[in-house]
């Protein structure tokens, strides 16, 4: 007799998730800087085993206070994704509910896990919307004139670099200090823009052959509106159009007037790509 068990996922199941995600065509998994199965060893990551085979999986880890992201989700052809999702996500409100509970959230881009999440009594009340810049912004003056300059990013920066992107991003966007350094780590191209006071705002950007993404750009609250993002931005087109991409992507929140208006400004238009974004608020369980 086969016996079937909902289980916390440990290193030692890498080669069998690993396994599970490559042959199911049905998986979610988060847009992050860490592969799914990096997260082994994490709380808050469950599978169903059935004997010797692991049937679906779910990775819902905390990286700041609060904020849990779904990561991964993924089942086998014979489970529906409704019953593989119940049976995982009963575990998973439940320990997260006694570990004092958290706002899960997931990027959604496929339909079927839309309507999963949906069944399950998560709500959206944004959307990521994708822009895209195609050449078409000239830089303008020094921004020294302004008061401050523009110089590569170094590690010793992301100390204050968090600082500045906690103040600058709700809670459901923050950054923690390891995924700062793994986005610098994968960067093609990061600045920070630094006055007398330090550093007042950053961009970090990846890319691909001729292609390249804004991964993330922040400015300081109080100064806002003093052309630092845009001053960001023209230095990041002088170094794109030196290195020969020929495109620019960038997403961000439909409710986030302040980056659509700035990226309005300096050429970026709308791909018409938009991918809902789902939250469940988990109560913590009264000691």
């Amino acid at each position: 007799m086969i016996t079937t068990q909902v289980r916390p996922a440990e290193p030692k199941d890498h080669k069998r998730l690993s396994d599970l995600i490559f042959l199911e065509t049905r998986s979610h998994r988060h847009l992050d800087w860490r592969s799914p199965l990096e997260w082994l060893g994490s709380e808050f990551f469950w599978m169903v085993e059935e004997g010797t085979r692991i049937t679906a999986a779910l990775a819902c880890p905390t990286e700041t206070d609060g904020i849990a992201w779904v990561r991964l989700f993924v089942h086998s052809g014979y489970w529906s994704a409704q019953d593989a999702w119940n049976v995982l996500w009963d575990t998973a409100k439940d320990e997260i509910a006694h570990a004092g509970g958290a706002k899960v959230a997931a990027i959604v881009q496929q339909s079927w896990f839309e309507k999963v999440l949906a069944a399950s009594g998560f709500e959206t009340r944004q959307r990521i919307v994708m822009l895209e810049w195609q050449g078409q912004y000239q830089p303008w003056a020094a921004p020294e004139a302004d008061g401050f300059h523009i110089r590569k990013m170094t590690e010793t920066d992301l100390p204050a670099v968090e600082i500045l992107d906690l103040e600058s991003f709700g809670p459901l966007w923050h950054n923690s200090l390891d995924t700062l350094k793994r986005a610098f780590a994968q960067s093609l191209f990061a600045t920070v823009a630094e006055n007398e006071d330090g550093i007042v705002g950053y961009q970090m950007t990846t890319g691909f052959a001729a292609r390249a993404h804004l991964a993330r750009l922040a400015v300081r609250t109080s100064m806002q509106g003093r052309g630092i993002g845009r001053a960001l931005l023209g230095d990041l087109f002088a170094m794109l159009k030196k290195d020969g991409f020929l495109k620019l992507t960038v997403n961000t929140q439909s409710d986030n007037e302040n980056s659509l208006s700035l990226y309005r400004k300096t050429g970026f238009i709308r791909t018409g790509e938009e991918y809902p974004v789902y939250t469940f608020d988990v109560p913590a369980v009264p000691n």
